[in-house]
């Protein structure tokens, strides 16, 4: 039971300073943390796009969201909006938070929408949506005070962030609370003969880094769990075929869309986050069916402003190391396994971890009860996640390229078929506890990607006729007051935290 005392972060980037800002916050003084970086060692600094529980970790840190939106060059984001991906020509929108109101009957609202829908009722169930609506109209805006109904609930919503500027800004926050970062190369890792402790880091300079516990944030390499250790990696790129992205940043948009785009492409797909100071763009793709060149020249062709810079080409595979803890060393982000980044969910993988490993923070020796859990936990999250970024290319109408035909008919996981079978009946999948995505989401992807649910829960026949109408009635007239009341994106933004970049260009 010898307690823990110095921990060392191996690799710095998103992943390395957001595990550095939580150890300095959680942990106090009671423990050393070290970071080592290189500035020879470049990070993948793209436009970063995130999900709600950003939130979340935003308050562990406790830190003020207007100071970090300023910071970060960052916009607000309500969802994604899927262009092309069921069918050319055709848009859905995958929205955060609810769908509709709780009707306090044990079963999804979703299910008495597809009864009133099937009955000659509005299709578009993003009417329900106060995230939704507000994208669709350009607006933005936290909890507010209405003399009708008081507070009112808050909008869902995540950030659009440069990723280079928030690791600086975790590492200035991470700095204030005591953390060391050491410059430099890693030539060599020492290791405990008996116990196969990582016991210390040999550095380029001839100096020696010791710790009690590692966290690997080196990137793909995995320069301790897999380098140390040989992990093992779990392949997916059956599935997940995408290996390459092409990035490139873009002017600053016009008008600052409270959302992130994806646009299906001919071998893969095409983002865009807007930011307060440029836009952040990529195409995410394929080499099987089209080259780094091509694809390289279709993404600047096709940008809705001029290029800041050249194309920068990234490669990649889907997957994760079997074991993301062994012994006293911990992956975290690229280290751990890779998702591409069509849900934003890469830096919520960080937060997930980091928030298990706090969970079950271990004394020196790292009972490997606490281990296997850790793997067993964070393996569930990497699965679930990964089912429903493969639904995206498998539930599609579309053949027109060799890609979109491999990827309608590929294989899939069978614990993916078995969502699929159950939406297609009846307008549910049934997520575990734990899983990330809910039922709105899974909704707003398989339906929006054109799985039409031959039925819904009969339980929803229950409530008289008359009486779902009003519900329902009084839920959308709610919502278009919500979004009524609130600024636009732009409005909001000037208002309390516009950035140094976006003030000088306005």
């Amino acid at each position: 039971m010898e307690p823990m005392r110095d921990v060392v972060i191996v690799g710095g980037g998103t992943a390395g300073w957001m595990a550095a800002a939580a150890l300095a916050k959680t942990l106090g003084a009671t423990h050393r943390v070290t970071l080592i970086e290189s500035e020879e060692i470049g990070t993948v600094g793209v436009g970063e796009s995130t999900i709600p529980p950003i939130i979340l970790f935003n308050k562990l840190l406790g830190i003020n969201e207007d100071e970090f939106v300023r910071e970060t060059n960052a916009t607000f984001k309500l969802g994604i909006e899927f262009v092309d991906w069921a069918r050319l020509g055709h848009t859905y929108f995958h929205n955060f938070g609810l769908l509709g109101a709780d009707l306090h009957t044990g079963i999804s609202f979703i299910h008495y929408w597809m009864r009133w829908m099937r009955s000659g009722g509005d299709p578009d169930q993003l009417r329900f949506s106060s995230e939704a609506q507000a994208a669709r109209e350009m607006k933005f805006g936290r909890a507010q005070m209405t003399r009708a109904s008081g507070t009112q609930p808050n909008i869902n919503y995540a950030f659009q962030f440069d990723a280079s500027t928030y690791a600086a800004y975790l590492r200035r926050y991470s700095e204030r609370r005591g953390v060391v970062r050491k410059e430099g190369r890693i030539v060599d890792v020492r290791q405990n003969g008996g116990s196969g402790f990582v016991e210390a880091v040999e550095m380029q300079d001839g100096s020696v880094v010791r710790g009690d516990f590692f966290i690997d944030c080196s990137g793909f390499r995995g320069l301790l769990i897999e380098g140390a250790f040989q992990a093992g990696f779990e392949d997916w790129s059956h599935w997940l075929p995408n290996n390459r992205a092409a990035a490139v940043p873009a002017e600053r948009m016009p008008t600052i869309t409270p959302y992130t785009k994806a646009q299906a492409r001919e071998a893969g797909w095409q983002w865009r986050i807007p930011l307060q100071h440029r836009t952040g763009n990529g195409y995410v793709y394929c080499d099987s069916f089209i080259s780094d060149d091509e694809a390289a020249r279709l993404l600047v062709e096709r940008l809705e402003g001029k290029a800041l810079a050249d194309p920068k080409t990234l490669r990649f595979k889907a997957g994760r190391r079997r074991k993301s803890w062994i012994k006293n060393v911990l992956a975290l982000g690229l280290s751990s396994g890779f998702l591409e980044p069509l849900e934003s969910t890469s830096i919520h993988l960080v937060q997930a971890g980091l928030t298990k490993f706090l969970d079950l923070f271990p004394h020196r020796n790292c009972d490997p009860i606490l281990i296997d859990l850790y793997n067993r936990e964070m393996a569930f999250q990497y699965e679930t996640i990964r089912d429903f970024i493969i639904a995206h290319y498998k539930v599609t109408e579309r053949e027109d390229t060799e890609f979109w035909k491999y990827c309608k008919h590929m294989s899939v996981p069978d614990t993916l078929n078995a969502k699929l079978e159950l939406f297609r009946t009846r307008a549910e999948v049934k997520p575990q506890n734990g899983d990330l995505f809910s039922e709105v989401s899974w909704f707003a992807v398989l339906y929006g990607q054109g799985i039409v649910p031959a039925g819904y829960h009969p339980l929803a026949d229950a409530m008289p006729e008359d009486e779902l109408n009003l519900k329902l009635a009084r839920i959308r007239a709610a919502i278009k007051e919500r979004v009524d009341g609130l600024p636009s994106h732009r409005e909001f933004i000037a208002s309390c935290c516009a950035s140094e970049a976006l003030v000088a260009a306005e």
